[in-house]
C-alpha cells in the first residue's frame, strides 16, 4: 500500500476546499452538464442587451477631461477614432455623424433602456437595434452626467414583445464573484466576455458620484452602456470605462453598480431629472494616523472638518471633529462613499447618521437639504450662452469637500479639458472664481450674466489654494 504523506493530505484538502468554493460560486446547472456552459443563461440575457445607434451633432469630447486622459477611457469611442468600428462614425458630407454604444432593457412593457449619459450626449436621433435585428426609435427620458446614467424609452413598446433583464442587488457582490460583460465592442454585435469582480467601491476616476465595480472581463470601445451580469443572468452593473494606456483592454474595466443605476433611473422616471440631497459637511478620510490622534478604535469613516452654515448638518447638530461611520446603518469607509450615500438621496429625505464624538458613538437624524444649482460645462458651440474663453471648463457650485468650502463664495472650476481655451488661459481645477470683470460672483447665474457670449474679455479674480490671482482672458 502506498504511504500517504502529510503534504499529500494537505494538497488534497486544499483541492477539496477549492472545488467546494467553485461549486458554490457557479450555478449548479452549469456543473451538472457534461460540458459546462453559460449558453442557457445567455439565451435569456442576450435579447435584453441592445445596440444604441446615435445620430447627432459632433460630440464635444474635448470639453470632458476624461477623454483626454491616456489612462481612463470610456467606451463610446474617442477623438481621432472616427471611422473606426465602435467609435463615432464618419458620416457622408452633409449628414450628421453616427456613434455606436450599448444599452440594457430593464422594463419591457414600457420600453425602458438603461445606458450611459455619454453615449447619448448631443443625440438628435436614437435607434435601438435588438439581437434579432429589429430596429426601433427611442427618445431620451432623462440623463445624469454626474453618474453617467441615461434612461431611454423605445417608442410604442407595448406590442413589440421585448425581453427585460432582471436587476440584482449590487451590494451583495463580492470580490471574486464571476461576472459576464455583454455589449457591442468595435461594432461587433452581441459580444460576450467573462471574468471576475476584481474590486468594489472604486472612485476618484472623474465622476462626482461613483462607486465603480472593477472587473477583468474584457471591455472595449462600443461597450458603453452594456450589461455586466452575474451567473444567474441578473444585471449587476452598467459598463462605463476602462483603465488603459492604449485604449485597448488590459483587464481593468469599470461598471456602474446596478443599485446606483436603478436609483438614478427611478428619479429620472419620476422627475425627469435627478434631485440630490445635501448634508453640508466638509470632511476628509479617517486615516490610521488621525484615528490614533483622536484616540479612536475605528479606522474607517469621515472626519468632519467643517460644518456648512445653515446646512442640514448644522441643523441636525453635527459638529467639527465628529467622525461619521455610517448612514442608515450602512458603513461609511471614506468621503467618496459619504458623498454617494447622501447625493443619491432626495432633498427632504431623512437619514440616520452614526458618528463618534469624544470617543462615544452617537446617532443623529438629519433632513437633507437641496443641492446647490447645477454645474455647466462651458464650450464654444453655436448655442452656448457663455464667453468662448471659458470653453473646456466645467463650472459649478463649490463642492462640500473643497478646502475653501464654507469660507468663500464663488463658482468652482470642477474640471478643465487639456488644450482647451480655458486651459490655455491658465484656469485650473479647484480654482474658485470670486469675481468677473470687477463684479462679485456668488453663483453660476452671476457668472453667466457677466460672461455672456458677446463678452470681449474677462478679468477673473481667482482663489487658488491659500493664495489669489487675477486672470485676463481675451
Amino acid at each position: 500500500m502506498t504511504r500517504r504523506t502529510p503534504a499529500f493530505f494537505t494538497l488534497a484538502f486544499a483541492a477539496l476546499m477549492w472545488a467546494s468554493a467553485t461549486q458554490a460560486a457557479i450555478p449548479t446547472p452549469l456543473l451538472n452538464s457534461d460540458e459546462p456552459t453559460l449558453a442557457p443563461m445567455l439565451d435569456q440575457v442576450l435579447p435584453t442587451v441592445v445596440n444604441v445607434i446615435v445620430t447627432g451633432k459632433p460630440q464635444r469630447r474635448a470639453a470632458n477631461p476624461l477623454f483626454n486622459d491616456p489612462f481612463f477611457r470610456r467606451f463610446f469611442g474617442e477623438p481621432g477614432q472616427q471611422g473606426q468600428p465602435g467609435g463615432p462614425q464618419q458620416a457622408p458630407e452633409g449628414e450628421a455623424p453616427r456613434g455606436l454604444g450599448s444599452g440594457v432593457i430593464v422594463d419591457a412593457s414600457k420600453g425602458i433602456v438603461l445606458t450611459n449619459a455619454h453615449v447619448v450626449e448631443d443625440a438628435e436621433k436614437i435607434q435601438i437595434r435588438l439581437n434579432d435585428d429589429r430596429e426601433f426609435e427611442a427618445e431620451i427620458v432623462g440623463s445624469d452626467p454626474e453618474s453617467d446614467i441615461a434612461v431611454l424609452m423605445i417608442k410604442d413598446a407595448g406590442n413589440l414583445n421585448l425581453a427585460e433583464l432582471p436587476v440584482s442587488d449590487s451590494d451583495s457582490l463580492r470580490v471574486g464573484d464571476f461576472v459576464v460583460a455583454i455589449g457591442n465592442p468595435f461594432g461587433l454585435r452581441q459580444t460576450v466576455t467573462s471574468g471576475i469582480v476584481s474590486g468594489l467601491g472604486r472612485h476618484g476616476l472623474g465622476k462626482r458620484y461613483e462607486d465603480f465595480i472593477q472587473t477583468d472581463a474584457s471591455i472595449n470601445p462600443g461597450n458603453s452602456g452594456g450589461a455586466l451580469v452575474n451567473l444567474k443572468g441578473e444585471l449587476v452593473g452598467i459598463n462605463t470605462a476602462i483603465l488603459s494606456r492604449s485604449g485597448g483592454n488590459i483587464g481593468i474595466g469599470f461598471a456602474i453598480p446596478s443599485n446606483l443605476a436603478e436609483s438614478t433611473m427611478g428619479q429620472i422616471l419620476k422627475f425627469g431629472e435627478v434631485r440630490r440631497g445635501r448634508l453640508g459637511v466638509v470632511g476628509q478620510d479617517l486615516t490610521s494616523e488621525l484615528a490614533k490622534a483622536f484616540d479612536l478604535k475605528v479606522t474607517q469613516g469621515v472626519v468632519v472638518a467643517q460644518v456648512v452654515e445653515d446646512s442640514a448638518a448644522e441643523k441636525a447638530g453635527i459638529k467639527e471633529r465628529d467622525v461619521i461611520i455610517a448612514v442608515n446603518d450602512s458603513p461609511i469607509r471614506d468621503f467618496g462613499q459619504l458623498a454617494n450615500a447622501i447625493g443619491l438621496r432626495q432633498p427632504s429625505e431623512k437619514v440616520k447618521i452614526t458618528l463618534i464624538r469624544d470617543g462615544a458613538q452617537k446617532t443623529i437624524n438629519a433632513t437633507l437639504a437641496e443641492q446647490p444649482e447645477e454645474e455647466v460645462t462651458a464650450s464654444n458651440g453655436e448655442n452656448d450662452d457663455m464667453f468662448d474663453g471659458l470653453a473646456g471648463a466645467r463650472l459649478g457650485s463649490i463642492p462640500e469637500d473643497h478646502p475653501l468650502a464654507g469660507q468663500v463664495q464663488g463658482v468652482a472650476v470642477l474640471a478643465i479639458a487639456p488644450g482647451s481655451p480655458a486651459a490655455r488661459a491658465g484656469l485650473q481645477p479647484g480654482d474658485i472664481i470670486a469675481s468677473a470683470n470687477r463684479k462679485e460672483v456668488t453663483s453660476l447665474k452671476d457668472l453667466k450674466e457677466i460672461a455672456g457670449p458677446d463678452t470681449k474679455q474677462l478679468l477673473l479674480h481667482i482663489r487658488r489654494g491659500r493664495g489669489a490671482l487675477f486672470l485676463l482672458i481675451r
